[in-house]
């Protein structure tokens, strides 16, 4: 089983060939093919890659499948005896990415 851990605006993942992973919005069109190259972990059967911090001449190829909004977040505020109550919603702008192909 070979997957690797990558690093995408901000957050790592753990992705592996032929899955589809949920990112914050990339600037890329739907049916793009884009590299991730920040890779800090790769691991092929037995044989480990670790990166300092990220692994020399790894990338990651994924396909950009769609853009979408993800489930709306409520945010309530609340004080007691003020008669303060503020409510707010949020949704967060993702992509859905197919990972092809971890290269390295």
């Amino acid at each position: 089983m070979k997957y690797a851990i990558l690093e995408i605006s901000g957050t790592q993942m753990k992705v592996e060939e032929g899955k589809e992973i949920t990112v914050n919005r990339i600037k890329a069109n739907e049916g793009d093919i884009i590299e991730l190259k920040n890779v800090l972990f790769i691991k092929d059967r037995d044989n480990f890659t670790f990166g300092k911090p990220y692994v020399d001449n790894a990338k990651v190829l994924a396909k950009v499948i769609k853009h979408f909004k993800g489930p709306k977040i409520l945010v309530f505020k609340y004080k007691r005896k003020n008669n303060y109550r503020k409510r707010r919603g949020h949704r967060q702008y993702l992509t859905k990415l197919l990972v092809e192909k971890i290269e390295f």
